[in-house]
């Protein structure tokens, strides 16, 4: 029926739908979303790296900055932490 295509907005002109990409919380809120144009693919690798992201943070309630892989370092959410986090990590 593509309503779901509808839902999400990614179908074009009642026909085909774009290559998208939707990470739903267990609350039903959409955390990540990627849309591509039919000529672009999705990276594998990249939405498994989301997905695992999304588990650690509703587990341990702790930010996985970009590029974070499993067992890498995670930031508190407080101002102190994110604070140490990047000018440990981007020093210039």
């Amino acid at each position: 029926s593509k309503q779901i295509s509808r839902d999400y907005d990614v179908l074009t002109e009642e026909t085909v739908a774009l290559r998208g990409l939707f990470l739903i919380d267990q609350q039903g809120v959409v955390r990540h979303q990627v849309v591509n144009d039919l000529p672009l693919g999705r990276s594998v690798d990249e939405a498994l790296r989301m997905v695992q992201a999304l588990q650690y943070f509703e587990k341990n309630g702790e930010v996985c900055p970009a590029n974070w892989k499993e067992g890498a370092r995670t930031i508190k959410p407080t101002v102190e932490d994110s604070r140490s986090f990047f000018s440990a990590e981007y020093k210039s």
